[in-house]
């Protein structure tokens, strides 16, 4: 069989349909905004929406961590990908930074985004909480809270309770003001109250059963005619529904025979911190645990993330989090699809649906199939029947007899049967395009002689050692840093002078000590008389520092000056509000042996909240202080200045941060974040590959051991202009900045790999015709075709997208063949059979594996089409 189309042989179809479809489009997409049902229950098998059982598919983005003009591409690429439902949570702190002062603008603006959802035909689950966790700043919580007289968070105190439901109480008026929940005729479907609370709440005792059933009680008195959920919380009160967080949550049972089987959270990889390798997880693996779970009796499945995108500006929690918030997700950090995770999904969700009417009709009927495999089937009475079909062995494929069949099940994977018969779908055997994306650097453009630019564009100014502010202050004894900030500023200047006489028991050959300081993290600089005499870290397993650090100290009166930062305030654990930062000591001098030490700890300090840069306005682009001499390099404390071009057109930017240390960047006054590309991970614990196989966990994948944990650092196209863009870095610890470079987000390669034992494509299952399995490629850009094959094999090709290699059967025509096919399209599918490639290789089961190139097509009506120019160039 021979399945070969080439988009230059239907253009003309197109053509002639291409108005007919868009009007159609149009008009579909009309009626799907505006048709949320205005009334939204649950039964025991699901949500029920205007009396429709309903399996949902939904997905996380949260909407600072990206911009709005990145929005519409984001959630029509959710719903391209099979999404019915946008998740996202509600960021108390960046709402409401100052009691009573409200700010909803930009990549703020929680109506807009939920609208825009609305504008796609999507539905959204608004997680008011007001707790988030989500490696967010203190949680989401806003540091004044802290400061309430009396308040103890998330428990039963009376000060907390008032906040909490005055700030839910503003987000649901604000949401019914618009006319957003479904209720309403809008897309919220369902909203959340408290979070993840049940991991912990057997800290807080008592208070914590109380606390539960009032935060029950104050949100379903907000009557916002939506069902409410609380994810984590086994003894959530009913009405309320409980749901599931984690990496598998099939055999997830809810609290009630009354309520859905719901998961709020299906981690589709795991955040990064700073100084640890990559976490990331196999497709196979992601889209095992999602039809686990509708297999299992589940009904509504979320990805956390589905897009991660960027923790901007001192969002990051952690502490350590990373500025970088990717998490593996289908749609990545630049809003690009993540192939092959978000193809494969995407047929995943379309196999599901299939089964959908069977699903909701009735419960779910099991039965073994033999050792570690299962028969999930939904049969009603009407005649409809879907069945899943699992091996949930971790290293043996399994035939199982099903109905009369037999069915061969690859380990650690489910197939899907919409009509009990044919198999859609195994999630183990991928049909999807994987896709290789690289990175393309260019040199800062300056708009002057590149010779010249490395040094004559940066302007620079140098943060003042010690106390340079007027609002400093004197206090005896050591600070605790959270309390005395309220997180204004990443830094805090601890400053004391100490007279030496020489002959103090401390000292070696008279001027030599060990200044030990120890710290609540999460990192310290020392200096001694204006210089750095010493650092120190903590990380993301223990964010406490504690320091020796030699110095050398003169006779006479000494400077101690010790710049104590955070890096992303605690966001989870319980009572990890009281969790403190900075030097609470003790701070000594000591000698080297047991020659006597000065306790410095309890003596008059002065301190100085912020840098001086910070108070200048530095990071925006108004100020004078900026000097031209000299530019100082790999020196601590240093504010840099330039301007640079943005890469020509669209595609993704980035910085590279290569020869920089740590801080701070600002590109046209909008912080991109904090910057650590010195902090590198551990040289071991990553692998080439990962075994999808077997129960996933964070740690069980890992990439990127022995490199910077991050080097690239996302910049909005929106926050661009073409030239004149303004770069500010603040450097703690001493960098290069004429080694930063901008990068614009490209395609490399295009691959596929398919077997003879896959099965079709999943959109062929409605074709009315018996059809094998095929390779699909596409370029990502729609202004890109397929310009070469880089690699193609059918036989025994081995190895994965980028280092395929030929196995010992190939056949002699398979470059021929897909080069024919595909050449100067956008897209192209081919058969895998023998009939396509001839038999290299009698009674071996063969694959086809194919890796391709993609450039831009600039044809124009008077040049030849850029099919018909490559088949020229290839014929040539």
């Amino acid at each position: 069989m021979i399945m070969m189309m080439k988009e230059k042989e239907i253009s003309g179809v197109r053509r002639r349909l291409a108005v007919c479809v868009i009007v159609v489009l149009s008009v579909f997409d009309a009626l799907v905004t505006t048709s949320y049902a205005a009334n939204v229950t649950y039964d025991h098998r699901a949500l029920v929406i205007d009396g429709q059982r309903r399996v949902l598919i939904s997905g996380s983005i949260h909407y600072p961590r990206s911009t709005p003009q990145m929005w519409p591409d984001l959630i029509q690429k959710s719903k391209d990908g099979g999404l019915d439902v946008i998740e996202t949570y509600v960021f108390w702190n960046l709402h409401e930074p100052v009691r009573d002062q409200y700010d909803f603008s930009g990549r703020k603006d929680l109506v807009k985004f939920i609208k825009t959802v609305a504008d796609a035909g999507l539905y959204v689950h608004l997680r008011i909480g007001p707790y988030v966790c989500a490696e967010w700043n203190y949680g989401g919580f806003p540091l004044w809270l802290h400061f309430v007289p009396g308040i103890k968070f998330r428990t039963d105190n009376e000060p907390f309770k008032a906040e909490m439901q005055r700030f839910t109480a503003l987000i649901v008026d604000m949401m019914k003001k618009n006319n957003l929940y479904a209720s309403q005729g809008g897309p919220i479907i369902l909203s959340q109250i408290e979070n993840e609370y049940g991991n912990i709440d057997s800290a807080y005792g008592a208070a914590a059963q109380s606390y539960i059933k009032w935060s029950a009680s104050m949100a379903l008195s907000l009557d916002t005619g939506v069902p409410w959920v609380m994810c984590q919380q086994p003894d959530a009160p009913d009405p309320i529904i409980n749901t599931c967080n984690g990496f598998y949550c099939d055999q997830f049972t809810p609290n009630s025979n009354q309520k859905p089987k719901i998961w709020t959270e299906n981690w589709s990889g795991w955040y990064t911190s700073f100084g640890n390798p990559i976490p990331y997880r196999p497709v196979e693996d992601l889209a095992f645990a999602v039809v686990r779970f509708f297999q299992r009796g589940g009904t509504m499945q979320n990805y956390y993330m589905y897009h991660g995108g960027t923790n901007f500006g001192r969002t990051s929690g952690g502490p350590f989090i990373s500025t970088t918030y990717d998490y593996d997700a289908p749609i990545d950090e630049y809003g690009i699809v993540h192939q092959p995770k978000w193809g494969h999904l995407k047929d995943v969700h379309k196999a599901i649906k299939l089964c959908e009417k069977a699903m909701v009709a009735t419960d779910p009927t099991y039965m073994s199939l033999g050792t570690n495999t299962e028969a999930t089937v939904y049969k009603t009475g009407s005649g409809s029947c879907a069945a899943f079909l699992a091996n949930v062995d971790t290293q043996s494929d399994a035939t199982v007899n099903f109905n009369g069949n037999s069915y061969q099940l690859p380990p650690w994977s489910v197939s899907i049967l919409p009509d009990c018969k044919d198999v859609v779908l195994n999630t183990a055997k991928i049909n999807s395009v994987a896709v290789l994306p690289k990175m393309i650097p260019q040199i800062l453009s300056y708009g002057i002689e590149s010779s010249k630019a490395s040094q004559s564009s940066w302007v620079w100014f140098s943060e003042p050692v010690g106390i340079s502010r007027s609002d400093a202050f004197v206090k005896p004894g050591l600070l605790e840093q959270i309390n005395t900030t309220a997180d204004k500023s990443d830094y805090l200047w601890y400053s004391i002078s100490i007279d030496i006489k020489g002959d103090e028991p401390f000292l070696l050959n008279g001027s030599q000590t060990i200044l030990h300081v120890k710290s609540l993290g999460h990192g310290l600089h020392a200096f001694i008389n204006g210089k750095l005499a010493g650092t120190g870290f903590g990380d993301s397993a223990n964010a406490k520092v504690s320091a020796e650090i030699p110095v050398t100290l003169v006779p006479g009166n000494n400077m101690v000056d010790l710049l104590s930062l955070t890096v992303g305030l605690q966001n989870y654990g319980a009572f990890f509000d009281t969790w403190g930062a900075g030097i609470t000591g003790p701070v000594m001098l000591k000698g080297s042996t047991d020659s006597g030490s000065l306790d410095l700890s309890s003596k008059q300090w002065i301190y100085q909240i912020g840098l001086k840069g910070e108070e200048l306005g530095l990071s925006g682009e108004g100020s004078s202080k900026w000097q031209t001499s000299a530019l100082p390099t790999n020196r601590p404390l240093i504010w840099y200045q330039t301007t640079f071009a943005a890469p020509d057109g669209n595609d993704p930017v980035a910085l590279d941060f290569r020869g920089m240390g740590k801080g701070e960047a600002w590109v046209n006054g909008e912080s991109i974040g904090r910057y650590w590309p010195a902090f590198s991970s551990a040289g071991s614990g990553c692998t080439n590959s990962c075994n999808y196989r077997g129960a996933y966990s964070s740690g069980k994948c890992l990439r990127n051991c022995g490199k910077p944990t991050q080097q690239l650092y996302h910049v909005p196209r929106s926050w661009l202009k073409p030239s004149g863009n303004i770069l500010v870095v603040f450097e703690e610890i001493g960098g290069n900045p004429t080694q930063i470079s901008v990068a614009a987000r490209q395609t490399g390669s295009v691959c596929s790999i398919v077997s003879e034992s896959h099965p079709a494509p999943v959109d062929m299952w409605n074709s009315g015709k018996k059809l094998g399995p095929a390779l699909s490629l596409e370029c990502p850009s729609p202004s890109h075709v397929i310009s070469s094959i880089k690699f193609a094999s059918f036989g025994t090709p081995q190895g994965t997208c980028g280092n395929f290699a030929h196995g010992r059967c190939k056949s002699a025509k398979a470059l021929s063949v897909v080069q024919k096919a595909c050449i100067g399209s956008k897209s192209c599918r081919i058969g895998v059979s023998i009939e396509t490639f001839g038999n290299p290789c009698i009674g071996v089961k063969k694959s086809l594996a194919v890796e391709a190139m993609c450039a831009v097509c600039r044809s124009s009506l008077s040049e030849p089409s850029c099919a018909e120019a490559l088949s020229q160039a290839l014929s040539h």
